[in-house]
């Protein structure tokens, strides 16, 4: 993807520029995304994969799982890497702010946004956790994605997950590196996507999500990410070539 490099346009100012992205770059993310989400509806639509991750750790003797109240998993994973990722959001933010650097503020916002709609759409979700649901010693019926609401589907708010969108909002770090080293750039995008299927995974291992759960996470985040970038930097430029 390199080939990017030689047609970016930056948007000069006083500090590190923004830069537009063309369009075919756009073009390449929506078609990745597309195929994604065909590929992630038919897992959530099969459950095959969401139930043998989810009963892996679960114990049927004791009907719950072992692993909800690990300290590593709750404590380290579940709390101490979501406040990380989260102050070096806020870091970019007010540093940025303060240096009157667009890009830095630009990743802040992207960080945010992403974590944000997933938050929205796990907040009127009707599908609830692996722990509230029958299968896993709990009283909620389960129901494949996009199909009618259960009477009893729960307490709900639980799809996409999260947690793992708190991992997944790295992956606007691609940004800030792209334009001078595009391969860096990359990296930063596989980090941030590995971080968050990690924090998405510990959520499976407690019994707090199914695997899909994260993908849509991840999916819902870069889309947001893209189509945020392209809004922001475009009009970013308008702002510029107004003054």
């Amino acid at each position: 993807m390199s080939q990017y490099k030689n047609h970016l346009t930056p948007v000069k100012t006083r500090t590190k520029p923004l830069y537009l992205l063309p369009l075919h770059f756009y073009g390449y993310q929506l078609l990745a995304l597309a195929v994604l989400g065909v590929i992630f509806f038919w897992f959530s639509r099969n459950e095959v994969l969401d139930y043998s991750l989810s009963h892996y750790w679960f114990d049927p003797v004791t009907h719950h799982f072992p692993w909800k109240e690990n300290v590593w998993l709750d404590r380290i994973n579940h709390r101490l890497l979501k406040y990380l990722v989260i102050a070096a959001g806020a870091y970019f933010l007010v540093k940025g702010a303060w240096q009157k650097n667009p890009r830095m503020v630009v990743i802040a916002v992207l960080m945010g946004l992403g974590a944000a709609v997933v938050g929205i759409l796990k907040a009127t979700s009707h599908h609830s956790c692996p722990w509230d649901l029958l299968a896993f010693g709990g009283h909620a019926v389960e129901y494949p994605l996009l199909s009618n609401v259960p009477a009893l589907s729960g307490p709900g708010r639980c799809f996409p997950g999260g947690h793992a969108s708190s991992g997944f909002m790295a992956m606007a770090f691609f940004f800030w590196f792209y334009p001078e080293k595009p391969r860096l750039a990359w990296f930063a995008l596989f980090c941030g996507t590995l971080l968050g299927l990690a924090m998405g995974y510990g959520q499976v291992m407690r019994g707090a999500h199914f695997f899909s759960h994260n993908l849509w996470a991840g999916w819902w985040v870069w889309l947001v990410q893209v189509a945020g970038y392209f809004g922001l930097s475009q009009g970013f430029a308008w702002f510029r070539r107004g003054k």
